[in-house]
Order: structure tokens, then sequence, then C-alpha cells
């Protein structure tokens, strides 16, 4: 135990960069499609790890919100509507949190389904991976198996060398390949409250469907994950705080004109699976992500753009099994019945889906409802 409490700063810079494969696709998806401001996005998502480094002490996950991401990639959601979706899931997740609604929540919900859930996204994060990868295979499958014997390496950490090997295969595969201009200046957020009309798509078609999401991955999961990863050092980590810090940054970056954040299981996962350990770990991304939003602006959207989907798919893949492959042993038979059934389900429709089914299934083999 005592070398994990260490601090390593490759380790440490390595877990950083590990959610990468979470964070750019649909951040990058959510600048080009609906004309996000990448400055005032990566502005926000940079104080919101760097308050979470802070504050959880462990490398916490800062995530774009899934549903809202593939809502402005399917429906064509404006900014507008995404603040209004954002608005709304701040504000109910922060009265489910100050009123203990998600405690009960937490409490009366079977250890199978959120073990079931678990195994799901991960993998379902893991196909993802591989989707991902087989965009540019020349690129995907190398870097996927010249990570496998640095999973554990301190000294050459994974996810540095995919994505630098991945930027380097980059250019030397695609030689037309543009190199973003780089202008230094300062972009501050500015202010942009949704209208009226706005609320009515992103609360149809962002906020309804993702709040299910939310509870079962970003609060019950993410709580029960960096329990077991990271031991008493993620004492503050709650079903309670998880609920307070996503809605606080989501009322907060809404008027703002940033993007729906979250905490995720699987950024949990990802982060500790290539080496972090500790609050520096989102206290480097933070910084990063800060650095560039202020400075960069728009530039920092072409940087990110540099590293290829395929590199981003190796590090999803990895840490996907991790976070399926670490879910709580199976006690009893129905237990096993459950999770499978819950995970299938995830795979088949979603995560929200999933969770509710699996709640009546466990309940009812509890109940003696049903026998298998």
């Amino acid at each position: 135990m005592k070398k994990e409490n260490k601090t390593n700063f490759l380790g440490e810079l390595s877990g950083s960069i590990g959610d990468l494969g979470t964070f750019l696709p649909y951040i990058l998806g959510a600048i080009a499609v609906a004309g996000f401001n990448p400055a005032t996005i990566f502005t926000g998502f940079g104080l919101f790890y760097l308050f979470c480094g802070w504050f959880y002490r462990i490398p916490m996950a800062v995530q774009p919100m899934k549903v809202a991401g593939a809502a402005v990639l399917t429906y064509n959601l404006t900014p507008g509507e995404v603040a209004a979706a954002g608005l709304i899931v701040g504000a109910v997740l922060l009265l489910v949190g100050a009123t203990g609604l998600i405690g009960l929540i937490g409490r009366i919900t079977p250890t199978a389904v959120i073990s079931g859930i678990q195994v799901g996204l991960g993998l379902t994060l893991a196909k993802l991976g591989v989707d991902l990868i087989v965009t540019d295979p020349l690129i995907g499958w190398p870097l996927l198996l010249l990570m496998l014997p640095l999973l554990r390496s301190k000294r050459f950490p994974a996810a540095i060398v995919a994505v630098l090997a991945g930027v380097a295969l980059n250019f030397l595969l695609h030689p037309g390949l543009p190199v973003p201009s780089i202008s230094l200046g300062l972009h501050l957020p500015k202010i942009a409250l949704p209208a009226l009309a706005d609320f009515s798509r992103g609360f149809t078609l962002a906020a309804l469907p993702q709040l299910p999401l939310t509870l079962a991955n970003a609060v019950l999961v993410t709580t029960v994950i960096s329990r077991e990863l990271y031991g008493a050092r993620a004492a503050r980590v709650s079903d309670r705080n998880l609920c307070l810090t996503m809605g606080t940054a989501n009322l907060i970056a809404a008027p703002l004109g940033g993007f729906m954040m979250c905490h995720g299981a699987g950024g949990v996962a990802a982060h500790h699976r290539f080496g972090g350990r500790t609050g520096y770990t989102s206290y480097i991304i933070g910084a990063v992500l800060l650095l560039m939003g202020l400075f960069l602006g728009s530039d920092s959207a072409g940087l990110f753009a540099l590293i290829p989907e395929a590199a981003l798919g190796c590090l999803l893949f990895y840490s996907g099994i991790d976070l399926a492959s670490a879910a709580r042993q199976i006690e009893q038979r129905q237990d096993f019945y459950v999770i499978l059934a819950v995970a299938a389900l995830s795979l088949a429709l979603n995560p929200a889906v999933a969770f509710v089914a699996g709640f009546i299934l466990a309940k009812s083999l509890e109940k003696k409802w049903v026998r298998i």
C-alpha cells in the first residue's frame, strides 16, 4: 500500500491522459458539429478537474455527458439547448444530493445490479475502443499490441507511449496531415444564457435520458469503483458528494457556454489503469485543459485532433476491460444471473434501462417471486 501512495510523476502524467479516449471524441464532435466554443469547454473541464483533484484527493474523472454528446451529433442540438439541459440536470443532481435521496437509492440498489452496470459499461467501452481502432487499423492494432507489455511499466507508461506513438504514426502514414496553427491570446468564457425555447428539446433529448445514466454510472458505480481502487483514500467519494459536485459544476458551466459534465466509473478506471494514484493526476490534466482553453482558444481543438482516434481507442479498450474485471465477487448464483442480465441489457440497449430492469429482477429474486 505504501508504494501506491508514493507520487510517481510519469505515472500521474500517464494516468492524467488515460481518459482521453472518452473525453476527446465527444468534445471534438460537439465543437465540429454544433460550433461549441473550444476555449469555454476546455476551460470548464480544466477548472472542474482541478477542483476534483483538491476535493476528492484521488484521480476523479471528469467527462462529457454521453447522452448529451450523442444528442448533439444525432439531433444537432444547439449550444443553447445543451446549456438548458445542463441547467436542468445540474438542478436535479443538486436536489437529489442535498435532500439525501441519492443515499436512499444507493441503499436499496442491490450490489449485483451495480456490478452488472459496471461490467456492461466496461464491455461497452472496450467495444467502442475497438470501433475506434478499426478506423485506422495500421495505427490501432500495432499500438494495442505495443501497449500490452507496458501496462504496468513505470519507465514507459502505456498511455504516454500510445499518444506519442499514435501522433507520430499519424504523420508518418498520412503525410498530408495539416499542422494546426498556434497563436497565443486570452480567451475568457462569455455569458450565454439559453433562451426559453431551448428548454424543450434540451429536456426531452438530453436531460431526461441522461439523468438515469448519470445516477447509475457517474454516481453509484463511481463510488463503488473508487473505493475498491483507492480504499480509505477515497473517503470523500460518496453518492451524495458526487451529486453535489456534478450539480454545482453544471449550474456554473451551463450559462457560460460550457458542455455538460459528469464523473464516470470508466474514467476512474482509466486514470488508475494507466498510472494515476493521487490528486496530482487531476491537477495535471486540469492544468493542461485550463491553459489550452484560456490561452490557445480554438487552436486547442486542432492540437487535440492530432491524436488519432485509433490511439484513443486503445486507451478505451484497456480501461474498459479493467472496469469490467473489477466488478465485485459473486456470492450467490442468483447474483451471477442478475449481473449477466444487466450487463447484456447495457450492451444491447443502455445502462439506464439495464438498471431499472436489473433492479426489478434482483428484488423479484430476493422476494422469491421469481426462481432460477
